[in-house]
């Protein structure tokens, strides 16, 4: 492999890794977290579709621009992607609650810059090295282990999102969330999606794969705990038993 592609990827994980730290201290100013001071504020929904098709559509134009001939494991790749974004960028904002709601547009930036990287390192990589998987087999433990977790990850994550969703259907305010897996964890829309990357990088066993599942976790972990002090904050009746993102554990 291009030894400066992997170098740049190197220089992405360090820079995530800050970015963990940095953010247990600042917590990003969106949905319940949103606040005055990060300039102009423009529509949540557009702002999440924008920001969030950023990543299939890097994605793709590497993908499918790359020098290697695709075969069917990185198509399947692709596919799990895709599939997730679609999702994302998609599906989970038409559905969202949020008439009148905003976030600001330096957050957009950040998140398209961020989605723009992330698609353009996997993209590249499937893209131009699927011969690294010619002799990949999908009876693999390899393959098996990451896929059941993606689609487990997947499911926890959109169960969890719905939930959100109904509770502000039906609700003015925000309130506290007590099915499925909020029984446990204050965010289980954010473990299941951290479930969904790890599961990615274990069947594709790619840098950038890693390195994505280290930016996910550097945004996700953080906001997670800001959560967790949310909720206790807000509702003096919020359970004390409940963890933060792992249940039983954190």
């Amino acid at each position: 492999m291009n030894f400066s592609f992997n170098e740049f990827l190197y220089l992405w994980l360090a820079i995530a890794i800050i970015t963990f730290g940095s953010l247990f201290f600042l917590a990003a100013p969106y949905g319940r977290h949103n606040r005055n001071g990060w300039g102009l504020q423009v529509s949540n929904k557009w702002g999440w579709i924008i920001m969030e098709l950023v990543s299939p559509l890097v994605l793709s134009y590497f993908f499918w621009n790359g020098g290697s001939e695709n075969n069917r494991t990185v198509l399947t790749f692709y596919i799990l992607w895709m599939f997730h974004y679609t999702y994302r960028s998609v599906f989970f904002p038409i559905k969202l609650n949020t008439k009148g709601k905003t976030i600001p547009l330096s957050i957009v930036l950040m998140a398209i810059f961020f989605n723009s990287v992330n698609g353009f390192t996997n993209g590249f990589y499937f893209g131009n090295f699927a011969g690294d998987y010619d002799n990949y087999s999908f009876g693999s433990p390899q393959f098996i282990m990451g896929f059941a977790l993606f689609i487990c990850g997947f499911y926890i994550h959109f169960r969890s999102d719905n939930i959100l969703i109904n509770l502000r259907k039906n609700n003015n305010g925000y309130v506290v969330p007590n099915e499925f897996l909020f029984k446990k964890v204050a965010s289980p829309n954010y473990l299941g999606e951290i479930m969904e990357w790890l599961g990615f990088a274990i069947m594709t066993n790619a840098l950038s794969a890693w390195c994505f599942l280290a930016w996910t976790i550097a945004n996700l972990a953080p906001r997670a705990l800001a959560n967790y002090k949310w909720y206790r904050s807000k509702f003096e009746d919020y359970p004390k038993e409940r963890k933060i993102i792992i249940p039983g554990i954190l």
